[in-house]
């Protein structure tokens, strides 16, 4: 199996291309899932408090029997926790559910633009836990071109990821052209629209010529397209599958029709609607 790709974030941390999400998986599985995920080779895991399983997956990493520096793991703050001492606080939390020493990437989940704590409060909270050294690179999701445009005007750091909705149904071309303008990389939630390119028939006729599932041949068009996907499952089947990505590639004329799809289509909240 060919080696997943990194990618070089904006203060040199690198991290790998593809990754394990662990989004409503149950606190019960995701152990043993983000376990049988490293084993079959994936090296980069995105949790969140929200999702309240950052304990096992810090169990799972601790028991993999790998270097603690071969495993790329990311995280998100909380939405009630956007003033800057609560940031604090909650980032604290994080690093003791994980028991892994230090977090590589952390995220504000939401920008909650209408909330009483501004982000930009809440991002000068974060810088000041990149500073701790506690964790290696802080980046922001669900961002729109102006929450960027703001954080990277009225603070002294550039977020390292911008993590976004992203497949063939919402291609997100405005927001990703600002984050890479801004030399912010963006990373793809939702990478296969929770299964709906599985039904569709384009794909499944691009998927065909190749050899591939539909779902192989749209994680593909995120690689190509330069995202950082981390797809979710608990079958290690699926795992097998959707990191069997790196031996064929897509014509400039498949991903053309691929991103044709685009009909601006969302399976979460949009972010200006969420407080």
């Amino acid at each position: 199996m060919t080696a997943i790709p990194d990618i070089t974030l904006n203060n040199g941390v690198t991290i790998p291309q593809l990754g394990f999400g662990v989004f409503q998986i149950d606190p019960a599985d995701t152990r043993d899932a983000t376990l049988a995920a490293l084993d079959v080779g994936y090296r980069h895991i995105d949790t969140a408090e929200l999702y309240g399983n950052e304990k096992q997956v810090g169990e799972a990493v601790r028991a993999s029997g790998l270097d603690r520096s071969e495993v790329f793991v990311t995280s998100k703050l909380r939405n009630d926790a956007h003033a800057y001492d609560d940031a604090l606080k909650a980032f604290e939390r994080t690093l003791d559910e994980l028991d892994i020493d230090y977090v590589d990437l952390f995220l504000i989940h939401w920008p909650l633009p209408r909330n009483a704590t501004d982000y930009v409060e809440t991002w000068r909270a974060m810088e000041e836990i990149h500073r701790s050294g506690n964790c290696r690179a802080i980046g922001v999701s669900n961002f729109q071109p102006e929450h960027l445009r703001r954080i990277v005007d009225e603070t002294d750091t550039v977020p390292a990821v911008n993590q976004i909705e992203v497949h063939p149904y919402l291609t997100q071309d405005d927001v990703r052209a600002v984050g890479k303008s801004l030399g912010i990389a963006t990373e793809a939630w939702a990478p296969i629209a929770k299964g709906k390119v599985n039904g569709d028939d384009v794909i499944a006729r691009i998927a065909e010529r190749h050899g591939k599932t539909p779902a192989q041949v749209t994680l593909r068009w995120h690689i190509q397209r330069g995202d950082i996907v981390f797809p979710k499952t608990v079958r290690r089947e699926r795992m097998e599958e959707n990191i069997d990505v790196f031996d064929f590639d897509l014509d400039p004329d498949e991903i053309a029709e691929i991103s044709g799809l685009n009909r601006n289509e969302r399976t979460g909240p949009h972010p200006d609607e969420l407080n």
